[in-house]
């Protein structure tokens, strides 16, 4: 009889953090490669968070809390929904996990069962479909072309919706893309989801302070109201708080749902860090001027990396809202021979290329379901990122 599971021939391991290890690992054999693959900002997280946390430290909050969530946490997270989102969630409607990624898990493994399907929009954050997969749903991809902006159109919703259909994952700002739906886009979504009640909506805004050129965000919940009562609206610490290693995702939603989601949690993990919570709290709570800052810092990276790839015979990179990524393609490299003779027929050979000869590890876009592109996270230096797309220039025009 076999040890594994056979749900886990269903799934396959994240190619975004197999590229950072393979990164890691080449620098640590002496190779000089530059990893653009993490999906993490690379400032610091801010003084006064870590001061709330030593402070907790020192307090004793050392010990087991609620398994959602702390009381205080969980006021400080309705006040950030009513503040920035003009949405009223009790506390009682959300719930605090070790992460985004478990509050996703915890929603879908509490609510599918075999055959459910789940729409995501492709590209799409690598690790969704096989979290549908895991949890025996069946993810449907709906295509959202370079030409569209990345993003989905009413009428694709629209025809991926069939009576099976339990969820949409909705991602913006997009990893991996950076494209950010406006107000008008996400209503004309919304007004198709009205007319589908059976669906249930999952927004994931954690890139949602990642914003450029004067793009206002707005999340489902707060565009349509209707949708109010199947909308679960995930959020997080990681990105614009810089605090991706403490792990502290959340969200609000119905509270059937949000209670279903804790006894998950409570046979799995149980409690996020109690010290991460106190952190948290004072990231939400307190100063939030560093956050322009770090965003002034993005937009001069993603217009570094944007026009230098966009000089790159072969590449075309589309200048994205949100996030920290972008998403070029290389359709005009498919076909060309590398200098020893290989032929580039495909992303994967391309990014493959790229490690090999110049040392620069991305991500190819078959992992992220919309091919041929490739990701670069510019979370890295103005330095390095110029270092990086001189090589990938370097790179592309030894293609013959």
């Amino acid at each position: 009889m076999p040890i594994l599971s056979s749900s886990l021939a269903r799934i396959k391991p994240s190619p975004t953090i197999a590229v950072t290890n393979l990164a890691r690992e080449l620098q640590a054999q002496g190779r000089d490669v530059i990893g653009l693959g993490a999906g993490e900002p690379d400032f610091d997280t801010p003084e006064h968070v870590k001061e709330a946390a030593i402070a907790a430290i020192r307090g004793g909050q050392t010990k087991y809390t609620a398994v959602d969530g702390t009381p205080a946490l969980k006021q400080a997270i309705a006040a950030k929904f009513a503040r920035e989102n003009g949405i009223g969630y009790r506390t009682d409607e959300i719930t605090v996990g070790t992460g985004g990624k478990q509050v996703l898990y915890n929603a879908l493994m509490a609510t599918l069962e075999p055959g459910d399907e789940v729409v995501i929009p492709a590209p799409y954050w690598v690790s969704y479909p096989e979290m549908v997969l895991l949890c025996d749903g069946e993810p449907v991809s709906v295509a959202c072309s370079q030409n569209n902006g990345f993003k989905m159109r009413p009428e694709d919703l629209d025809a991926a919706i069939t009576p099976k259909t339990k969820w949409l994952i909705f991602n913006s700002p997009s990893n991996p893309t950076g494209a950010a739906y406006n107000k008008d886009e996400i209503k004309a979504l919304t007004d198709v989801l009205v007319r589908h009640p059976h669906v249930w909506l999952m927004t994931d805004d954690m890139y949602e302070h990642l914003v450029y050129d004067d793009f206002r965000f707005s999340t489902i919940a707060q565009v349509e109201p209707r949708l109010y009562e199947r909308t679960l609206t995930v959020n997080g610490c990681s990105k614009a708080y810089c605090m991706t290693g403490w792990r502290i995702g959340y969200a609000g939603g119905p509270k059937a749902l949000i209670k279903a989601m804790g006894a998950v949690q409570s046979n799995s993990t149980a409690n996020p860090c109690s010290i991460s919570q106190a952190a948290a709290i004072e990231a939400l709570n307190g100063p939030q001027d560093f956050i322009p800052k770090n965003n002034a810092k993005f937009k001069e990276r993603r217009d570094l990396v944007v026009d230098a790839l966009n000089r790159v015979p072969g590449l075309h990179c589309p200048r994205p809202e949100g996030a920290f990524y972008v998403y070029p393609s290389c359709a005009g490299l498919i076909g060309k021979k590398t200098p020893d003779g290989k032929i580039i027929e495909s992303d994967e050979d391309f990014v493959r290329y790229l490690l090999e000869a110049e040392g620069v590890a991305v991500v190819h876009g078959t992992a992220f379901g919309l091919a041929p592109h490739f990701r670069i996270s510019y979370a890295t230096s103005n330095e390095e990122l110029e270092d990086a797309c001189a090589r990938i220039d370097r790179a592309c025009r030894a293609l013959t």
